[in-house]
């Protein structure tokens, strides 16, 4: 069996201390103003990573992690805001389908989305770690787990009309700032990902969470989530 090593990308200082509080033979390497944490979580070779905010600083983690640590897998984990009617924060979407929802080339007669000369309107995510992301939301029982788009732009949303305009276009079900950049760089790399994101607020039908609040919520969903997908990976 090929051997794997996987990248985590995480959102948040309390995401990476739920990894490195159980990271075995632990190593700190930065690069480009990042520190990749390299070591065995869940007895499985890591290295974990934030990102930093938005798509640039998304995509150059990623490649760092594809190029300088010679990652085979990457497991994207964050918070995003909710699109659908139904979904309310502490939710989990798992992204199968990621598009980069301000491209914007519509005045030469493509998509919104659409990425001009790309062969591909939106990034896939792996079968086998869309599968484990699954069987692993199952254990979160206090909130639903979805599977569906996630869009990613350099713009934090928070006008009820632009995300309405999001799950209308796009069929999403989440937005943030960087899960479809990290899957674009996988694409190119061929590398196998996906990312999971916990929602954080619904603009569609007013359910709104205190960060303060939301946040033990997402960090206890990215525990249980990695607890439960790394050691399979």
């Amino acid at each position: 069996m090929k051997s794997t090593l996987t990248g985590i990308i995480v959102a948040m200082q309390e995401e990476l201390e739920i990894i490195l509080q159980q990271l075995e033979q632990p190593q700190t390497v930065e690069r480009a103003g990042m520190h990749f944490h390299v070591g065995l979580f869940a007895g499985k070779p890591v290295v974990a990573v934030i990102c930093g905010v938005g798509k640039v600083n998304a995509a150059a983690c990623t490649q760092l992690l594809i190029s300088d640590f010679r990652v085979t897998q990457i497991i994207n984990i964050g918070i995003a805001g909710g699109l659908g009617p139904g979904i309310l924060p502490g939710d989990i979407v798992i992204g199968d389908s990621l598009v980069q929802h301000d491209m914007d080339v519509t005045a030469l007669g493509l998509a919104p989305g659409q990425i001009f000369r790309l062969n591909t309107f939106d990034f896939k995510s792996d079968p086998l770690l869309l599968g484990l992301a699954q069987a692993a939301s199952a254990h979160i029982t206090a909130h639903n787990s979805y599977t569906g788009r996630i869009v990613s732009g350099d713009q934090f949303i928070a006008c009820p009309e632009k995300s309405q305009w999001l799950q209308k276009e796009f069929s999403a079900l989440a937005c943030e700032m960087e899960s479809a950049s990290i899957a674009h760089v996988c694409y190119l790399n061929q590398l196998p990902f996906v990312c999971i994101r916990s929602i954080s607020d619904n603009a569609n039908n007013g359910a709104h969470m205190d960060f303060e609040q939301f946040m033990p919520i997402a960090v206890e969903n990215s525990s249980i989530l990695l607890r439960h997908m790394i050691p399979s990976c």
